[in-house]
C-alpha cells in the first residue's frame, strides 16, 4: 500500500484507515470493489471502471455517498498525493453496520494506492496453466469482495504448476477466479457470456479485436481451441497454454493472442502518452 488513501470522508495515512468490527464487510465479507491501473498518472478506463463501481452498489443495495463526479476527483487528488506515476487504485465499499447484522447498511467507501506488478515475461512468452474448477460465482456479474474458495483453493496451485483456475458448471466454463476467458478458434475471438463478470479489459480486447463470439463455450471447444487467454487489470492480455492435463493448440501463445497483447500495449501508451 501506498502512504496515503481516502477513508472517513477525506485523503488520511493509510495506516490510519480502520473498519468497525461489526461491518458486514468483516462479519458477513459483504462489499463491493474495483482496481485498476494509472500509467503515467492516468488512470486507464476510469470511467468504465466508476460505471461498474456505481452500478455494483446499486445491486448490491450498498449506499454510495459520493457521485461520479466526486470519485473522480478524490481519485486524481489520491494519484498526485501518492506519486502514482505508474500503479494500481482499489475502491472498496463495505456492506456497512447494519441493525440485524445481516442486511446492508450505509457502506464505508475506502480509495487505497498500490504498487502495481505484472507475470512474468516468461509468463507472456509461454503461457501459463489453468486448472478446472466446478464454481459459479455468487452474483458473479459483481465485483463482490467475496473470494473465499479462490483463495482456499489457490494454496494448492502452485504445487500444480498452476497460475490461476478455470470456473465451469456442467459442460459449460465461465471465467477465471479474477480474469475473463477467451478461446481462437480459425482467427475468431470467443467468449463466455453468462456467469461472468463484464471485464473492463474484456470489453476493450473484444473492441480492440473488432468483435467476439460471445455465447456459451463448452470444454468441447476448448479442446478444439487453437488458441486461448485471460484478460484482467493485471495480467492483460496472458496467452493460457494448458488447462489440467490438456495442452492448447500447439501448447505455445498463438500468434492471435500475441498480436493483441502488442495492440493492446501500444493503445495504452498511445492514449496515455500525455500526462493528465
Amino acid at each position: 500500500m501506498k502512504p496515503f488513501c481516502f477513508a472517513d470522508g477525506k485523503i488520511i495515512a493509510t495506516e490510519a484507515a480502520a473498519l468497525h468490527p461489526s461491518d458486514l464487510g468483516l462479519i458477513r465479507g459483504y462489499g463491493i470493489f474495483d482496481f485498476f491501473r494509472t500509467v503515467n498518472y492516468q488512470p486507464l478506463f476510469l470511467e468504465d471502471y466508476l460505471d461498474r463501481f456505481i452500478r455494483s452498489a446499486e445491486r448490491t443495495y450498498i449506499p454510495l455517498a459520493y457521485n461520479r463526479e466526486e470519485l473522480r476527483t478524490i481519485i486524481h487528488q489520491l494519484i498526485q498525493k501518492n506519486d502514482l506515476k505508474e500503479g494500481g487504485i482499489r475502491m472498496v465499499l463495505s456492506g456497512g453496520i447494519s441493525e440485524n447484522h445481516f442486511s446492508p447498511g450505509e457502506g464505508k467507501l475506502f480509495i487505497f494506492a498500490e504498487s502495481l506488478s505484472f507475470p512474468s515475461e516468461d509468463k507472456y512468452q509461454n503461457g501459463i496453466k489453468l486448472l478446472s474448477l466446478e464454481y459459479v460465482r455468487p452474483v458473479a456479474e459483481i465485483k463482490t469482495t467475496n473470494y473465499a474458495l479462490a483463495v482456499w483453493h489457490s494454496a494448492g496451485w502452485k504445487k500444480q504448476g498452476a497460475e490461476d483456475v478455470l470456473y465451469y458448471q456442467g459442460s459449460y466454463i465461465s471465467e477465471s477466479s479474477r480474469s475473463n476467458f477467451f478461446i481462437v478458434k480459425n482467427g475468431q475471438l470467443i467468449t463466455p457470456d453468462s456467469n461472468i463478470l463484464l471485464g473492463i479489459t474484456r470489453k476493450n480486447v473484444i473492441e480492440l479485436a473488432g468483435g467476439a463470439q460471445i455465447r456459451p463455450v463448452t470444454f468441447q471447444e476448448i479442446r478444439d481451441a487453437d488458441e486461448a487467454f485471460i484478460t484482467s487489470t493485471t495480467k492483460v492480455i496472458l496467452p493460457v497454454t494448458q488447462i489440467d492435463d490438456l495442452k492448447i493448440g500447439t501448447g505455445k501463445p498463438g500468434p492471435v493472442t500475441l498480436g493483441l497483447l502488442e495492440r493492446f500495449r501500444a493503445m495504452v501508451s498511445q492514449n496515455t502518452s500525455v500526462n493528465s
